[in-house]
């Protein structure tokens, strides 16, 4: 593992815990690696912080668990941090970063309608990295940018064991269905890691069948190949930190206890 001692975490770090379908995929991939789950659900949600300030935050907290967990590696399984900080998390820290933003480009190779929509948090869409993404992968395509204001705090709510209003989750996609020349949207990109949560709920109101494109295997994938494919056995237990220091509500914990995650304050 590019001569990392055996053991070494993996840190996995996200706004909330929409980050956990990201981590359930590379439990796929390295059952064994220990996973270190950084919720920094304090800070949530990242849509409603000014840039400057925000990309500061997370340096600092990020300075904070590098040297408290001292991991192989960290995952930011968020979008609207991944198009802002990674850049300077790499500029400051030697060790390697996986990123996660809207998957454009196999979006763009699948589609068979080529008619597809992006949705992500408002600050996801707001940012140029996003269409630079489009412009580079997605020419050929017609894109629709949908932000969904109050989409990842409703994932929070149902992975919290909160009830939902589904009427909610209509208005929030029902801009990714468009029809043009005939042709219908036929992928959505789910530019958030909450997004994933919300599948079954999203297909129960969508006006017609889509693929929902979920990054979370390619972010993986990704992950084995910076680590050279080695997969460590196993060290610690894998635990999962939330930084508000909040209780974690029963259904919670048993979602953490499914991904082999002890939840710690």
């Amino acid at each position: 593992m590019s001569g990392e001692p055996e053991g070494k975490p993996v840190l996995v770090f996200d706004s909330g815990i929409g980050g956990l379908s990201v981590l359930a995929a590379i439990r796929k991939l390295m059952p064994t690696q220990r996973l270190v789950y950084v919720a920094d659900d304090a800070a949530f949600p990242y849509g409603n912080w000014n840039e400057d300030e925000l990309s500061a935050h997370i340096v600092r907290l990020m300075g904070d668990l590098i040297a408290a967990h001292d991991p192989a590696a960290v995952v930011i399984a968020c979008n609207t941090a991944s198009t802002l900080v990674l850049p300077p998390l790499r500029a400051k820290f030697t060790i390697p970063f996986v990123g996660t933003v809207p998957a454009v480009k196999p979006a763009a190779e699948q589609t068979k309608t080529g008619v597809i929509a992006v949705l992500g948090t408002p600050a996801t869409i707001a940012r140029d990295y996003t269409r630079q993404l489009i412009a580079s992968f997605a020419q050929s395509a017609r894109v629709q940018l949908v932000a969904a204001p109050r989409l990842a705090a409703i994932a929070e709510d149902l992975l919290r064991g909160v009830a939902i209003d589904r009427e909610i989750i209509r208005q929030e996609i029902a801009s990714c269905f468009v029809e043009i020349d005939g042709k219908r949207t036929d992928i959505v990109v789910l530019g958030c890691t909450h997004y994933p949560f919300l599948i079954a709920e999203m297909n129960a109101v969508a006006p017609w069948p889509v693929t929902w494109l979920d990054p979370a295997p390619a972010i993986a994938r990704r992950l084995v190949s910076i680590l050279d494919g080695a997969i460590p056995g196993p060290g610690d237990e894998s635990i999962a930190l939330f930084t508000s220091g909040r209780p974690v509500p029963p259904p919670l914990a048993a979602l953490l206890r499914s991904d082999g995650l002890t939840a710690t304050v």
